[in-house]
């Protein structure tokens, strides 16, 4: 077996980055570092700790045209929007320093005539963070900020398509002079991730990636009773009301479902539009959907890349024509996107219609530049249509009518509920899924709740 990564750009199948995976020996010295350096930094002061963070985030703010133009070459985004990730890391960075003195403080309970009482966060120790290539930095941020914030250490291993991201985070600690084995990563296989998700060194997993990813990392800790964070799969659903501003819904959706080529967890995948604006709804999206330019993601005039590996294109492809052979309508020539060519990551978008639930393509996480639109004809249509599904990380509503759409939310079984507006997480509130989307909850206070643990201190007056 192969000790080398190699990073396969999508933009033209080179070989972007070579490294060399990490043996047991290096594990071993990783681990061993991370668990001396976390009593000292948990003893550190909170006030130490959030200073050292924003340091850090300033340090990796400057670096965003280099950034823009790693994430490019690596997982495939447009140029013209990487420096957008960088802005987002440190919207979700900054909100986790500023809110981690009060998130962190002791729980306060009622007095008690001879007693003093309160429950303590105590930091878990040593947390593994397995991050994805799609959002490489905003995914991986979510956990690494607080979990340090709150005194533990973290290893890091990054996806390997995106190796510099890992490399990028530990350059800008490095030089905010975090204490050395607080923050580390490792390039690992497969097999060696495993690995260290069991070594009794490691207090706590937080993974971002596939439903079968999810499921490994349950396998590998059960039996160790250590807690795991899975932020897993999406198939999100948007639905546009009777009484919808039609142009918002329509550019909100279509942004939503092709931004970064549709590789996104909480991405929409799919469009339920009431049968009095249906018609409207996709002649205006298949318009917007033909003004994307597809090409190389290191053109600046390039408003759509490519997929990850040519891969997952063959699989895109696959859903789109087996739909179609079931009667689903593609309003989208691929002749009009002359980068589209099959056994490359390059594919046209997709707009298809005449779709339902029988379906791969509106049932089964696409994670490409393809959506499917189906015709309802009442909320509850749409209410059960969006729930027909093993995913539940967000939904979206679009209506003019605010308390209906809120009653529709209450309905729908999600981890965030989105009201004319979706695919963004606001990092003061809970990012959370239910079903196949995972367990756990990353950003907001709550982000501290599995960060940390409670001890209880029970004082008697002598």
């Amino acid at each position: 077996m192969s000790n080398k990564l190699k990073t396969i750009s999508p933009i033209d199948g080179s070989v972007y980055i070579e490294r060399e995976l990490a043996g047991t020996a290096e594990i071993e010295r990783t681990v061993t570092l991370a668990k001396t350096a976390q009593k000292e930094w948990q003893a550190t002061s909170i006030q130490k700790r959030t200073a050292l963070c924003q340091k850090a985030v300033e340090a990796f703010v400057s670096k965003k045209d280099d950034i823009a133009r790693e994430l490019c070459w690596q997982m495939g985004r447009p140029i013209r929007y990487g420096a957008g990730e960088v802005a987002g890391f440190e919207e979700r960075a900054s909100h986790m320093i500023a809110i981690a003195e009060e998130a962190l403080a002791p729980v306060q309970i009622p007095e008690k005539p001879g007693f003093q009482r309160w429950i303590k966060r105590e930091a878990l120790g040593t947390v593994f963070v397995v991050a994805p290539w799609n959002y490489p930095y905003l995914t991986a941020i979510n956990a690494i900020m607080p979990a340090i914030l709150a005194g533990n250490t973290v290893i890091l291993k990054h996806s390997a398509q995106t190796p510099l991201c890992a490399e990028r985070i530990a350059e800008a600690f490095a030089s905010a002079g975090l204490p050395e084995g607080v923050f580390q990563y490792l390039h690992l296989s497969h097999q060696t991730t495993e690995e260290l998700m069991q070594h009794d060194a490691i207090d706590y997993v937080a993974f971002t990636g596939s439903v079968s990813g999810g499921e490994m990392v349950e396998k590998a800790i059960a039996g160790r009773f250590i807690g795991a964070g899975l932020e897993l799969g999406g198939k999100d659903p948007a639905y546009v009301r009777a009484d919808a501003d039609l142009n918002l819904a329509v550019e909100t959706t279509i942004d939503g479902a092709f931004f970064n080529s549709g590789q996104s967890c909480c991405g929409i995948e799919r469009i339920y539009v009431h049968e009095s604006l249906y018609d409207s709804f996709v002649e205006k999206a298949v318009a917007l959907v033909n003004q994307y330019k597809l090409g190389r993601s290191d053109d600046p005039e390039t408003t759509l890349g490519p997929v990850v590996r040519t891969s997952a294109a063959d699989f895109i492809r696959g859903q789109i024509t087996e739909a179609l052979s079931q009667g689903a309508v593609a309003h989208i020539n691929a002749s009009h996107f002359p980068m589209d060519k099959p056994g490359t990551p390059y594919l046209a978008p997709q707009v298809l219609t005449n779709v339902n639930h029988s379906m791969r393509v509106m049932m089964e996480e696409s994670f490409g530049p393809v959506i499917g639109i189906q015709k309802v004809s009442s909320d509850r249509e749409a209410i059960t249509l969006m729930n027909d599904s093993e995913f539940g990380l967000t939904a979206s509503v679009f209506t003019r009518d605010i308390e209906a759409g809120i009653a529709i939310g209450e309905q729908v079984e999600t981890g965030t509920f989105f009201l004319n507006r979706c695919d963004y997480l606001d990092p003061a509130l809970a990012w959370a899924g239910v079903k196949n989307s995972g367990r756990g909850c990353t950003l907001s206070k709550l982000g501290y709740e599995s960060l940390t643990r409670p001890k209880s201190f029970h004082i008697k007056a002598p």
